[in-house]
């Protein structure tokens, strides 16, 4: 039995180390769609990074440093 909670908690931590890895999201990042300027536009109420992606697809990298 605790071989089993071992390999299941091995398990859990490889999961969410690759679901993080495309992403350099953190917890600053607000990203808000400013539809006021036209689809796709989007702007971080933290920092004001903006930047323009195609419809349906949302900004999964955090731009704060690239100003």
């Amino acid at each position: 039995m605790p071989v089993l909670l071992l390999i299941l908690a091995i398990g859990v931590f490889v999961w969410l180390w690759l679901a993080r890895r495309g992403s350099t999201l953190t917890r600053l990042c607000r990203w808000r769609e400013d539809r006021r300027v036209g689809p796709g536009h989007f702007r971080c109420a933290a920092c004001g990074a903006e930047c323009i992606l195609p419809p349906g697809q949302v900004p999964r990298h955090c731009l704060r440093d690239a100003g």
